[in-house]
Order: C-alpha cells, then sequence, then structure tokens
C-alpha cells in the first residue's frame, strides 16, 4: 500500500495532460482549435487552455487568434532524446550502406505504443505521399517495421495490443482483420522478416527484420523500402534481406 501511495505522489497529472495536448497535434491535424484539442484529448476546455497557452507562452506552439499550432521549437524535445540515444547514431552508418548496396531508401524504427516512430533514416529518393524523417510515426500493424517488432513481443504483450487495435484499411491491400494480422505475424516468426505489399500506400513496397538485443529482445527493426514498379514482389527477399541481415548481425554484436 504505502509503495502505491508513493507511485502516486510520485505521479504528476498535469505533465501527463500537457504532453498528451502537445501529441494531439499529427500530420492530419496540424492546426486545432481550442474545442478540437479538448476533444481529442478528452480534458475540458478550461484545462485545454491552461496547456495551450502556456505552451505558447513558451513558444512550444504558435495561436492565430482561433487555431494553435506547433512551433519548430517543440523540434527541441524530439532532439533531446536524439542526442541522448547512441542508437540512432550506431544505426545510421549502416542505414547509408544499405541504401549505397540496394540503391533503395532504408530505415530504423523502434515501437512507441501502437505506432512505430523513425529514429534513423537513409533516404535515396521520396517513396511516400507522406515525406518520412526521423520522428515520423505510423501505425505498426500495416507496415514492414512495426510487423517485424510485433512479431518477436511477449505473448500477453501482443495479445494486448490486438484486443485494443483498430486496424483501419490504408489501401485495399491492408489486413483488417485480427486473425490475419496475427497469421502475418506469425509467418514474420518463422521466416525472420516481414514483407509488406501496398498495404501501407498503394504503390509501396518494403522488407524488414528485427535487430535482438542481447538479451533476445526485440524493440528495433530495420527496413528497405521501394515503389512496386521497381521491385516484383517475388523479388524483395532475394534482393534486400542479404544486406537487411548482414547489418543487423554486425549491429547485435555492438549494440
Amino acid at each position: 500500500m504505502e509503495s502505491g501511495a508513493t507511485e502516486d505522489r510520485d505521479f504528476v497529472a498535469s505533465l501527463e495532460k500537457g504532453l498528451a495536448v502537445i501529441e494531439a497535434f499529427d500530420a492530419d491535424r496540424p492546426r486545432m482549435t481550442l474545442t478540437d484539442v479538448a476533444n481529442r484529448t478528452g480534458i475540458t476546455r478550461a484545462a485545454a487552455r491552461r496547456y495551450l497557452k502556456t505552451l505558447t507562452r513558451l513558444n512550444y506552439a504558435d495561436f492565430d487568434g482561433r487555431y494553435f499550432s506547433l512551433s519548430p521549437r517543440i523540434l527541441r524535445l524530439g532532439y533531446a532524446y536524439m542526442a541522448s540515444s547512441s542508437l540512432a547514431t550506431r544505426v545510421q552508418p549502416f542505414l547509408e550502406r544499405i541504401s549505397a548496396q540496394t540503391g533503395e531508401s532504408s530505415s530504423a524504427a523502434i515501437l512507441d505504443g501502437d505506432d512505430i516512430v523513425y529514429i534513423a533514416r537513409s533516404a535515396t529518393q521520396r517513396i511516400m505521399s507522406v515525406n518520412l524523417g526521423v520522428g515520423t510515426r505510423l501505425p505498426a500493424y500495416c507496415t514492414s517495421l512495426g510487423r517485424a517488432i510485433l512479431a518477436y513481443q511477449p505473448d500477453e504483450a501482443l495479445e494486448a495490443y490486438l484486443k485494443r487495435v483498430r486496424l483501419e484499411p490504408r489501401t485495399p491491400r491492408t489486413l483488417t482483420k485480427k486473425q490475419e494480422l496475427r497469421a502475418a505475424l506469425e509467418t514474420v516468426r518463422q521466416e525472420g522478416c516481414a514483407v509488406i505489399n501496398e498495404e501501407l500506400e498503394l504503390g509501396l513496397r518494403s522488407i524488414a527484420v528485427p535487430l535482438f538485443q542481447a538479451n533476445g529482445t526485440v524493440r528495433v527493426a530495420l527496413n528497405i523500402g521501394t515503389q512496386a514498379v521497381r521491385v516484383p514482389a517475388d523479388e524483395m527477399k532475394t534482393r534486400f534481406l542479404p544486406p537487411l541481415l548482414e547489418a543487423t548481425e554486425t549491429l547485435r554484436r555492438i549494440l
């Protein structure tokens, strides 16, 4: 009882709500009214107003009289993670080598909640309508990076994910039935890689492999993405799996 009480005293609810306000903004909602933010975060308009006004006063947000939006200063928060993490720094040279060998873009991502977050990227060309970069978030269920990580999560964590996730159809090819996703993740475990064929965006194919930590856990994956017109689906593994496996094998020894 005493331990739980201590944990409650150490938890700052106002900080949690402030972070929720920041996370409410994304590529689909870069500008929102006070009411929009309150509805999206589930907090009152009065509370949302205080958080937004505080962010604006600290120059983390802008306000034009009707709409709020995040300001470039917010990048300091992401940079603090990148600057303090050696993972992205160590992975980057391997991505650049993969791109040089294949002529395709390569990326590394971690699992954050139900999304993947890009932590490093070597882009040879733009392959999606959304401009991918460090910090970009995408759903885990329909990305090769996400499936390569999800497939190796503990059974309890994976079951919890499958129960709560909503499988929205990003394209007509997206797996939207949970039994299909479960089967796809089992295939990833059997084959050691995840291949996505136009499930995230039409015209895009990608392949990813998990990066195993020394203790056997997986929290990072590496991938190669390409345009479907450039590489047939049946050539994804033969062309791109060897350089990916070579990179992860070396990284596993040095991380």
